[in-house]
């Protein structure tokens, strides 16, 4: 790939924040999924509600949503954007914590970094609360899977 498809460099190779300000503004929305992997036993203290630090489903969503809103702060080229929805789903499986989340905005510039950052720091806090009894807990498959809006459209993963 040649530097000048990456946005975040100038002609001489510099990073830079990209200026969007003759972008039009659109709606836009961006979906990330990530997972916490861990022990059965672990997956039984989070379900069943006795996790020491409290419930670690609603803390982790609590955490994902602050997180979305403070992307701009973490990411350093990142725009700051006015956000118009986070939402973020947990569901326990078998042998791990699946975490999506979906951001919106009517703006110049996309969501995903603010849906990737929510997944992350959602994933982050399961791991934390849970630590204690599971070190050897994997956050695995970080990832974008839906955004629509902006001069790129519609892209959905496979």
């Amino acid at each position: 790939m040649s530097i000048d498809k990456l946005t975040h460099f100038d002609a001489g190779g510099a990073a830079h924040m990209v200026d969007v300000s003759d972008k039009p503004v659109t709606a836009r929305t961006a979906t990330a999924r990530g997972a916490v992997e861990m022990a059965p036993e672990t997956l039984a203290i989070i379900r069943e509600g006795r996790a020491k630090k409290g419930d670690v489903l609603a803390v982790a969503r609590l955490a994902g949503i602050m997180a979305a809103k403070k992307t701009a702060d973490l990411i350093p080229l990142c725009h700051p954007l006015p956000l118009t929805k986070v939402s973020l789903d947990l569901d326990c499986t078998d042998t791990r914590v699946e975490i999506a989340a979906t951001v919106s905005t009517t703006g110049r510039t996309g969501v995903e970094m603010e849906a990737l950052t929510a997944v992350s720091a959602a994933a982050l806090t399961v791991y934390d609360m849970v630590k204690a009894v599971d070190k050897a807990m994997r956050l695995t498959d970080i990832r974008l899977v839906f955004k629509d809006g902006g001069r790129s459209g519609r892209f959905e993963a496979e």
